[in-house]
């Protein structure tokens, strides 16, 4: 159960401690933040409301962890790795359980995430063996006009202190894709998880702390944006901002400063199918990628651009498809589940009445209890409605007909995201050229849009993000290159 066993030092009566110098403390603020089970839509946890004067301690014990921590073995960084990995898997129970009462996320795949971010911290700590434990040898003879007179030599060299941003969807998973390589690359760490998914967060730091990473190196610090956000991302502590999640992303870019900065900002993912798809395999995707996790997502399919000729065929298999999903609480295992908050339900039924009053048609009836929203499909879709650009985050998916190839890549590229997308065709010509024209950080061909496996490049363009992500590309962002070159004194040549 969450909150006890090995767990038990992480909850000081009813409200859950925050974790600094590998240690867990009250705030002094005396002040905590309320967690409401999107199904129930009563307070389930409670955590710390931090003060700014934390997070300054947090910052200077940080700073002093990272210089210790930038001497340690590679080798032992990844062994630490390692271990923090086999023990988030073995306690994947505990931590799965507050996914599915903090946001709502079906048992099966709060489990799965869980197993998944301890597979992604074991995969990190050997990328990072191996990438950083090479560097390069350069000759000055290689430019026109040296002589071979100097040796370079590169590495690689962690940056100072990370800061992790993750969002509510995957507040475990998307913590350790910062947190793995941050670590291995001898960074130290500070974590601002979601208020929804925050109690899974801390549990996952907790397995951290098990682990036995040196005390200051990970640190986990609970509060309310309003109060801290802005402060946290501005502090002159911090050597690099690691955030998914939305607008405020852009926010935060604009204020950041000269560090490095790696942002996932959401996506308006379009699915192009044309005339030669296989149409069942277009429908299983079209509700696998719209509606799994009640379409909660940045990478789900947002809006079908589907030839008028294959239309109909296609709305009626996905209806058929549709008409399986399961609707209920997530601990009952459903397909479709309570969104995270009533404010983002009355968003999707505003962009839903939207699309009705414009004309739009229901193949569902709509359906709203409380947080939970059936799923419905919109057909005829035009561009004059707003689902036909905003991004619900649930699991209402718009369809809009198109009769060419170069319609639907005009209306994907104009929209202001640009995170993934997909094409449908038996074609390869046609797919590769459609996605050389599609302006997204990635395209699936015959598959709905996905961040994983996690080692692949993940990136957006636009208001999706700036920066790549994936195991390789945020070990590299997360460090700098340091050269020495050493000056000889006459030109030297090997077997000269």
């Amino acid at each position: 159960m969450a909150g006890t066993g090995v767990f038990a030092e992480i909850i000081d009566g009813d409200v859950y401690k925050y974790y600094v110098d590998g240690e867990w403390k009250t705030s002094s603020s005396g002040k905590s933040v309320a967690i409401v089970n999107p199904t129930t839509r009563k307070t389930q946890y409670k955590v710390q409301a931090c003060t700014q004067e934390e997070v300054n301690k947090v910052m200077e014990i940080a700073k002093v962890a990272q210089k210790a921590w930038a001497k340690t073995p590679l080798w032992k960084r990844a062994e630490l790795l390692h271990k923090a990995a086999a023990i988030l898997k073995e306690q994947k129970a505990p931590v799965a359980e507050c996914l599915v009462k903090e946001i709502a996320k079906p048992a099966k795949d709060a489990v799965a995430e869980v197993v998944r971010s301890g597979d992604l911290i074991s995969y990190c700590a050997e990328e990072g063996v191996r990438i950083l434990g090479e560097g390069k040898f350069l000759l000055s003879d290689s430019f026109p006009g040296n002589e071979r007179s100097k040796y370079c030599l590169t590495s690689k060299v962690p940056l100072g202190i990370v800061l992790a941003i993750p969002p509510f969807n995957y507040p475990v998973n998307l913590a350790v894709s910062k947190i793995g390589p941050a670590l291995i690359a001898g960074n130290s760490l500070v974590l601002k998880p979601p208020t929804q998914g925050a109690v899974a967060a801390l549990h996952m730091v907790h397995c951290f702390h098990l682990a036995g990473f040196p005390k200051g190196l990970i640190n986990c610090i609970t509060g309310k944006g309003s109060e801290i956000g802005d402060f946290l991302t501005l502090h002159p502590g911090v050597n690099c901002i690691s955030f998914t999640g939305g607008d405020t992303g852009i926010a935060i870019s604009k204020k950041a400063g000269m560090i490095p900065l790696q942002m996932e900002l959401g996506g308006k993912d379009a699915c192009i199918v044309l005339e030669d798809a296989d149409l069942d395999l277009v429908a299983s995707n079209i509700v696998k990628g719209g509606f799994s996790y009640s379409g909660q997502r940045c990478t789900a399919v947002k809006v079908v651009l589907v030839m008028e000729s294959v239309a109909d065929a296609v709305v009626e298999k996905t209806k058929a498809k549709m008409a399986k999903l399961t609707v209920g609480t997530p601990e009952n295992d459903c397909d479709i589940t309570p969104v995270v908050s009533e404010s983002s339900a009355n968003f999707i039924q505003g962009l839903v009445m939207d699309a009705k009053q414009k004309g739009a048609t229901f193949c569902q009836e709509y359906k709203r209890e409380d947080n939970l929203i059936w799923p419905l499909l919109l057909d005829q879709v035009r561009p004059d409605m707003r689902i036909a650009w905003e991004e619900p985050f649930g699991p209402v998916l718009p369809v809009i007909r198109i009769n060419s190839v170069e319609e639907g890549i005009h209306h994907c590229n104009a929209s202001n995201f640009g995170l993934q997308g997909c094409v449908f065709t038996k074609d390869i010509n046609k797919a590769i050229m459609i996605s050389d024209a599609m302006e997204t950080g990635t395209v699936q061909i015959n598959s709905a849009p996905a961040r994983g496996p996690d080692h692949f490049p993940f990136q957006g363009l636009k208001d999706s993000g700036i920066g790549s992500q994936g195991i390789t590309n945020s070990i590299n962002m997360m460090t700098k290159i340091k050269s020495t070159v050493i000056n000889l004194p006459a030109p030297s040549y090997t077997m000269g």
